[in-house]
């Protein structure tokens, strides 16, 4: 037998025990007792269905769909629906509890959740997706619902599935109910900022943080890898607020001009190409990884999981790291990252603009009212902001970094309220 090339090393074996090792640390800062501690890292509720459906061609396929609640002492619980083939029960138990830790550190009255199908959307018909879809909703009939289990869009779903998860949850319940979901069509009681609410947010933490570091936005520099949803939108609107945007990138490689990149252009320059850059000529081609390398002033990874990890965590020159993604900084990085004296806004504070905007949706739903987009924006931008003030203010008192600073805000909550509840 031949030799056989190892595995290139992650530096996680799974997404939640990155979670936890963090929720550790914090944990011990805080003086956690065992009890809350074992409630808190432990999922409320995990729920695996197996879903046969018909395809175009009338074969039946079985996909595996999960659920997991990991808290719901804040609230009913809330967290997006991914349709990827890559889902699997580890992966949504560590995105439940991000959930919960987001909500509770922007101050929310929500629990955390995740749900995911292991499936490849792309290779599916949208009538294989909406029969899916749909099952996927009876099967957690019992789970779902305005005051128990919020679900939204996430990976590989969008306002179109969540219509049609409304429109199956309504017609169990005879009436039409559409605050059992956010991130829905507007014509159906989506809210208005909802699209860029995350890229908002992170656009907000950003001019915080650099407030904090004494960085002025009209001098400074900026490279976002993942040009995605939030990727996209942080761009524009950073670059609307004075930042220079040298670099983007996407699956088809990073873009980089020292002199700035048109941000409006470049998304219409997607938008008109399948949704990819490939082949944008406003900016020199660069390896994609590179671009976490730049010598920026802010960096804001929005794409995937563990980009920054133990390989390239001493190569990074940004000052400022603003998690657009979820889990973009592997735990091992941490450490480089800190030492390096490098801030970052974590993921958990970053990029919860999204669920804010999302609870905005269910209030807004519930009181049978639309409010105006203006009125959407102050009011997550204020959340955003006093978010980030509060993290801040405890890492400083607590002598940690922000990431760990999040973590014992959003813990302290949860667990004062279960104690104040009395526990179960």
């Amino acid at each position: 037998m031949g030799y056989i090339e190892p595995a290139p090393l992650k530096d996680e074996k799974n997404p939640f025990e990155a979670m936890m090792s963090r929720f550790h640390i914090a944990s011990q800062i805080l003086g956690l007792d065992d009890e809350v501690y074992n409630v808190l890292k432990s999922p409320a509720k995990q729920v695996i269905v197996s879903l046969p459906i018909t395809m175009d061609d009338g074969s039946i396929r079985v996909f595996d769909g999960y659920r997991v609640i990991h808290s719901n002492i804040l609230g009913p619980s809330k967290g997006g629906i991914r349709f990827d083939p890559g889902v699997n029960l580890d992966e949504v138990k560590a995105l439940a509890a991000w959930m919960t830790w987001k909500c509770a550190v922007v101050d929310i009255p929500y629990g955390g959740a995740k749900g995911g199908i292991q499936c490849n959307p792309r290779e599916m018909s949208s009538g294989e997706i909406e029969r899916l879809m749909r099952a996927f909703t009876l099967a957690m009939i019992e789970i779902f619902g305005p005051d128990r289990d919020i679900p939204a869009p996430d990976m590989g779903t969008g306002p179109r599935e969540m219509a049609w998860l409304m429109d199956e949850f309504s017609r169990t319940q005879g009436m039409t109910i559409n605050s059992v979901v956010t991130g829905k069509p507007l014509v159906l009681g989506g809210s208005l900022g909802r699209t860029e609410a995350t890229g908002r947010g992170v656009m907000v933490s950003a001019l915080a943080a650099m407030e904090k570091l004494r960085i002025n936005p009209y001098k400074s520099t900026c490279a976002v890898q993942g040009f995605g949803n939030v990727g996209s939108f942080a761009a524009l609107l950073l670059a609307e607020r004075g930042v220079k945007v040298v670099a983007v990138s996407d699956l088809s490689g990073a873009y980089f001009n020292e002199n700035g990149i048109d941000i409006q252009a470049a998304i219409d320059f997607r938008n008109g190409n399948n949704g990819t850059m490939d082949g944008y000529s406003g900016a020199e081609k660069i390896e994609g990884n590179d671009i976490l390398e730049l010598e920026v002033d802010v960096l804001v990874p929005a794409a995937t999981e563990d980009v920054i990890n133990s390989q390239n965590a001493e190569k990074i020159r940004a000052k400022l790291i603003v998690e657009g993604a979820n889990g973009p900084t592997s735990a091992k990085a941490d450490t480089i990252i800190n030492d390096k004296g490098i801030m970052v806004a974590p993921d958990i504070l970053a990029n919860a603009g999204g669920v804010t905007v999302s609870y905005f949706e269910w209030v807004q739903n519930r009181l049978g009212y639309k409010w105006t987009g203006e009125r959407v924006n102050r009011r997550s931008d204020r959340i955003m902001k006093d978010a980030f003030d509060n993290v801040y203010k405890t890492s400083q008192e607590y002598d940690v970094s922000m990431r760990i600073a999040a973590y014992i805000v959003a813990i302290d909550k949860v667990a004062k309220t279960y104690k104040f509840r009395g526990g179960y």
